[in-house]
């Protein structure tokens, strides 16, 4: 199987062109790349495919084989691997995703893509379709016990589940400790990312997130989406800001005219190679 190793502010995928080759039990193939000791290592498998739709498709895996709807980093290399690989010549690229059809644009410097923004659609607030077992309009800074411990939960979809939390200190979190528990609540039916957030000023927040099938990682794209507008309904940030994560910044907008949030961030290859399934 041939791959591109491609990361997204440390938000590190194995990429394959199924436009030219096939991936059988993609599950068990990201389980695999993914292992950081005896695969390729990555936060899972992303496939890119045709479209009947749009440009092309985009599947991807966690390292735990399940499949998830959407990533806001990995579909930032998406287009950077289209384009740079003349699957395209377009600068507007037109991804269909499990959370849709997701509009890039692609920002070039010497002829590579340097960096994407992504048209990561309208956040979903209701509960039930996001989901969360709640019968609330909105499910905002509602108290969610882990352990011993009670946060203050806001739950956002883009495309697949948030529960956003703010703590004074996100550094010296135990991160490790409350994911897992937060991930796994009875009150999430399809589980949930979890994003941790320490605001440092209203245009500026600082977060860490624990994803569902991968745990900690160094960036999430739809996570940083997901803590936009949950800072927005709380009234702890302006509609757009920098979010400040483990593995870089992402620059997150709430446009007020059409409700589509819009994310920009860079996409970085990191090298090609050959594994046998």
């Amino acid at each position: 199987m041939k791959f591109t190793k491609m990361q997204g502010l440390g938000n590190d995928y194995v990429y394959v062109n199924c436009l030219n080759q096939t991936v059988e039990n993609p599950s068990e193939v990201a389980k695999y790349v993914s292992d950081r000791h005896f695969g390729i290592g990555s936060d899972g498998l992303v496939l890119i495919l045709p479209s009947q739709k749009a440009d092309f498709t985009m599947r991807m895996f966690n390292s735990d084989g399940s499949e998830s709807e959407m990533c806001g980093n990995a579909i930032r290399c998406v287009g950077k691997y289209v384009y740079d690989n003349g699957l395209t010549n377009k600068t507007t690229v037109r991804i269909e995703t499990l959370a849709g059809i997701k509009t890039l644009e692609l920002f070039l410097n010497n002829g590579k893509v340097e960096s994407v923004k992504v048209d990561m659609g309208e956040p979903i607030l209701k509960p039930s379709d996001i989901p969360v077992n709640s019968e609330n309009e909105l499910f905002r800074a509602e108290p969610v016990e882990i352990g011993e411990h009670t946060y203050m939960v806001t739950c956002v979809s883009m495309g697949n589940p948030h529960a956003v939390s703010y703590v004074d200190d996100v550094a010296s979190f135990p991160l490790e400790n409350i994911g897992p528990g937060m991930e796994n609540h009875s009150l999430f039916p399809r589980r949930v990312n979890s994003e941790f957030v320490q605001v440092i000023d209203r245009t500026t927040l600082k977060m860490r997130v624990w994803e569902r099938g991968a745990g900690e990682t160094l960036a999430c794209g739809t996570g940083a989406c997901a803590v936009l507008v949950a800072s927005v309904l709380n009234d702890v940030s302006e509609r757009k800001a920098t979010i400040k994560l483990l593995g870089g910044d992402l620059v997150i907008e709430w446009n007020e005219a059409d409700n589509h949030v819009y994310m920009t961030g860079p996409a970085t290859k990191v090298f090609d190679g050959e594994i046998e399934i």
